[in-house]
């Protein structure tokens, strides 16, 4: 019997990618003839093995319909015929595309956010208290189940380690671009599952940014989420290049790529989309309008989206600063010098190439959104510490700014009176976050020698490299945790008299400094933990590789306030230089700002938090979000 041979090069590699088709918004572009040849894109996933459902690494998508007592056959994605038509047809009618459709879109997000920040992506751990004692666990895939509601409605659940769609009937208003009563299912909203499974990154991030300690934190959690939806818009290359021409160019009149969740708007009752980061449908005027920038706003709005749609409104306004910068010169070729265009349709040449420069200019933007995470403090986020965390992160990498992102970003901010404390100026060096060596109370000399001990005793760089080199997200998550209770263990015993470091975080770290209202254990050491640690290697404009790691401390502190007591969580993130073996940031909410700890207990206290997020909000006991969409 003769024997097969088989040549290792004959046999292909893995492709990097799998093209999936989906709805490039929503299904209600299918149905209008302006928009039906743009209706529809190819989704560009990172390749990986697959099972039904489809389950992979990141997601897996469980179709259990309990309104309707029922479960749906799980999609195949690798069978040889879906392969071959890269995925199945778009269809509001087929459950096994509804599912094609969660996975498509939810790893388009969960792969923007790894290519910005430079590591993989993790969910939430679920968390476990027995007494004292707090475990975590490891949560590998975030489940979707893309029929679980019969209601207007869509949510991230922690407790689930899920994402929750609704289906609904759309309204009965017969000006509506919906069918009366017929049938809207959120899981086809690109928009509302990028939307959600930002939420679920977000969390994974900064577990603390769900706790409503001032009226910027949830607020920022829904503009943060409406971002990333937003600027994907601008990664469909038919679309970008349909609404360019249908704009001739200016961006800034009303398109599909400025409004979120259009279908679901207009089903809901509205005329226009759920959201729109330029402009609204005036019921009284009918008809769309631009926004206003208003520097009062702010300070009057204190509904969750509301005020978040404030924050979306200002990253959009430095986007299409930016993008008519880089135009500009296209425009003036385009006229002969005049700037204004001639009446008709804009040539297809000078359509993709400012599709180029919105595409690129959006991507930027995002990348910046994203990264700034690493430099947000870990507790208590207002809008102004974004700004702040905004210019660090990009300074960091591109110190030259030579396109002008950080202005566009800083006067967007300004015209929407979004403002951080305790700055001087609006300048990029005085919106920067300051580093220690910039502290007149800190010592160089003991900081650097805290500095050297810290690293011997951890190992850190040997210990960044077991994460590079780890060979799973569970492994990286393991090994983090490793060394997280081994910088812990190091605080806590061989550097317990280091003064610099309590002044550097803010925090109380020896037994003879810890306040009244901070927890110490049996040992003498005041209760504290190590909550994050992440590393990141990112290029940077000139050539030179950023090699730095984020550390995240908390701690609490019982404050008395009007004769009762309130636990208020503090924390620090210490950004460090691995080549340098330095910390360039502590960006701190620590426990002697007095003012700061006062409002949020005021702010828990006033009725103002119920107000936010709505009546049914507290009703909703651990499920957060879904009484905050209801609403």
């Amino acid at each position: 019997m003769s024997t097969v041979l088989r040549n290792p090069a004959s046999i292909p590699p893995k492709p990097p990618h799998r093209l999936l088709r989906g709805y490039a918004f929503d299904p209600s572009l299918a149905s209008r003839l302006d928009t039906m040849a743009v209706s529809e894109i190819l989704y560009k996933v990172p390749w990986e093995d697959l099972r039904d459902g489809p389950r992979g690494e990141y997601v897996e998508v469980v179709d259990v319909d309990p309104p309707s007592d029922r479960f749906y056959a799980p999609v195949d994605l690798d069978a040889p015929e879906v392969l071959a038509q890269n995925g199945l047809a778009p269809s509001d009618g087929n459950p096994q595309f509804h599912q094609q459709m969660v996975y498509a879109v939810a790893m388009t997000t969960i792969d923007r956010f790894e290519r910005a920040l430079g590591r993989k992506a993790f969910w939430a751990d679920r968390i476990v208290t027995r007494g004292r004692r707090v475990e975590y666990t490891y949560i590998p895939r975030l489940r979707i189940y893309p029929h679980a509601l019969r209601e207007a409605n869509a949510y991230y659940s922690r407790d689930k380690a899920a994402l929750l769609f609704g289906y609904f009937p759309a309204g009965t208003d017969a000006r509506s671009s919906e069918l009366p009563g017929g049938v809207v299912f959120t899981c086809l909203s690109h928009d509302v599952v990028a939307h959600e499974t930002t939420h679920a990154l977000l969390d994974g991030f900064h577990e603390h940014f769900m706790e409503p300690t001032n009226p910027d934190v949830l607020a920022f959690h829904e503009a943060f989420a409406d971002i990333v939806a937003l600027f994907q818009h601008f990664t469909f290359p038919e679309q970008l290049r349909h609404q360019i021409a249908k704009t001739r160019g200016d961006l800034s009149n009303e398109n599909l790529l400025a409004q979120l969740a259009t279908q679901f708007g207009h089903a809901s009752g509205s005329r226009g989309a759920l959201r729109d980061a330029i402009g609204r449908y005036d019921d009284t005027l009918q008809k769309w309008v631009k926004h206003v920038p208003d520097p009062d706003e702010l300070a009057r709005t204190a509904e969750v989206h509301d005020r978040g749609a404030i924050l979306v409104a200002a990253v959009f306004d430095a986007f299409l600063s930016i993008y008519g910068s880089r135009t500009r010169d296209l425009l003036r070729l385009a006229t002969g010098g005049s700037g204004v265009l001639r009446p008709g349709e804009l040539h297809p040449d000078l359509v993709k190439r400012l599709a180029d420069e919105a595409a690129k200019s959006a991507g930027h933007i995002l990348n910046m959104c994203i990264r700034a995470l690493d430099y947000c403090p870990p507790v208590d986020i207002t809008f102004g510490e974004y700004l702040r965390a905004l210019i660090t992160a990009d300074k960091d990498l591109m110190p030259e700014d030579a396109l002008g992102y950080r202005t566009a970003f800083i006067e967007a901010f300004r015209r929407r009176g979004i403002y951080p404390d305790n700055v001087r100026t609006l300048s990029e060096d005085s919106l920067r976050w300051s580093g220690p060596d910039e502290d007149p109370t800190l010592d160089p000399g003991k900081m650097r020698g805290l500095i050297s001990e810290f690293v011997r005793i951890v190992g850190l760089r040997a210990q960044v490299d077991t994460l590079r080199y780890a060979k799973s997200r569970e492994e990286i998550w393991t090994k983090s945790a490793e060394i997280r209770k081994k910088i812990h263990g190091t605080i806590a015993s061989e550097i317990r008299k280091a003064e610099v470091l309590q002044r550097m975080t803010g925090l109380a770290l020896a037994e003879y400094q810890a306040p009244p209202g901070v927890r110490v254990r049996r040992d003498g050491v005041p209760s504290f933990q190590i909550h994050g640690f992440r590393e990141a290697r990112r290029l940077r404009e000139d050539g030179r590789i950023l090699n730095q790691v984020f550390i995240t401390i908390l701690q609490k502190v019982t404050v008395e306030h009007d004769g009762e007591l309130h636990e208020v969580r503090c924390g620090s993130s210490i950004v460090m230089d691995l080549d340098d073996m330095s910390i360039t940031y502590a960006i701190r909410k620590g426990l002697n700002d007095h003012p700061r700890l006062m409002r949020s207990i005021e702010y828990a206290e006033s009725g103002q938090m119920a107000a936010a997020l709505g009546s049914t909000y507290f009703g909703a006991g651990r499920e957060p979000f879904a009484a905050l969409h209801r609403t």
